[in-house]
């Protein structure tokens, strides 16, 4: 299986086609009490990274796993008081919980946040979200919308965005990640996409930060990634921390892992060939 392949999916689906949904455990019911903070050790760990401006969260999107920790992050940072906002590469700019009071439903969430359960499984994600809204702490979304995205394709001035070690390394991760089907002229648009969404999600976190308190950013591991993702977008002057949650998969290489400033191992997952589905998809 191919890591960038699921550092990719995002972005290429967005163009050619929805998400497929994960299997995941239902969202909590919003009359529910949240669960207390887990005392999980790796949450010390993560407490050693703080202060920060902001916490970046590097997910699989299809590991269950790792939709829990971002939940047991949200609450062990809201109930000590230090949960700036929560941002999300799941939804698009201009979605905010803003607003919302605390005990706002589950559905008046989604609403604000304009959700794509077609893309992103509320089953998944829902619970952290829910966590920061009981909390009183603001869930914004941080991607861009379809119609900003294609307008990124033909703008030239992003490819001088990167380094040209770290651009041409991102290229090649989107056509790695494509299963090497993408022509070539579609590179350099689909590499601009990707950091239009970095820049984006970058452009949010700042605007969201608080002295004395730390964003959460929930994303895929690619869009984390020190070298390539929103880390290099955002001010010299603030201090992010980047978490990978690395989940093993049978082969448990990961380019880059020592970039990070703390890794986060779960359990394994299910083999897929996300290649094969992909081929899939792309059939008359």
């Amino acid at each position: 299986m191919s890591l960038c392949w699921r550092i990719a999916q995002v972005s290429l689906y967005s163009v050619l086609l929805t998400f497929a949904a994960y299997s995941s455990p239902p969202p909590s019911s919003p009359t529910s009490p949240q669960p207390e903070p887990s005392h999980d050790p790796r949450l010390a760990q993560l407490r050693q990274l703080l202060p920060a401006d902001a916490l970046l969260l590097g997910e699989q999107h299809d590991a269950p796993a790792h939709q829990r920790i971002q939940q047991q992050v949200v609450l062990a940072l809201a109930a000590q008081g230090q949960l700036a906002a929560l941002v999300l590469e799941m939804a698009n700019q201009g979605g905010s919980t803003r607003g919302l009071p605390v005990q706002a439903t589950e559905a008046d969430i989604q609403a604000a946040l304009r959700w794509d359960e077609r893309a992103w499984p509320w089953g998944s994600y829902g619970p952290a979200v829910v966590s920061a809204v009981r909390a009183g702490v603001p869930v914004l979304g941080a991607n861009l919308p379809m119609s900003a995205l294609r307008a990124t394709m033909s703008d030239s001035s992003l490819d001088q965005r990167l380094p040209s070690a770290a651009l041409a390394e991102q290229q090649q991760r989107i056509r790695s990640g494509h299963c090497d089907m993408l022509s070539e002229s579609q590179i350099a648009p689909m590499t601009r996409m990707q950091i239009a969404r970095d820049r984006a999600m970058a452009q949010t976190i700042t605007e969201t930060a608080q002295a004395g308190r730390t964003v959460v950013l929930l994303a895929g591991h690619g869009h984390v990634t020190p070298a390539l993702g929103v880390p290099q977008h955002l001010p010299l002057t603030f201090k992010a921390k980047t978490v990978l949650l690395h989940a093993s998969q049978g082969d448990s290489a990961i380019e880059t892992i020592a970039n990070f400033d703390l890794v986060w191992p779960t359990g394994p997952i299910p083999l897929r060939d996300y290649c094969a589905e992909f081929k899939a998809t792309r059939k008359p």
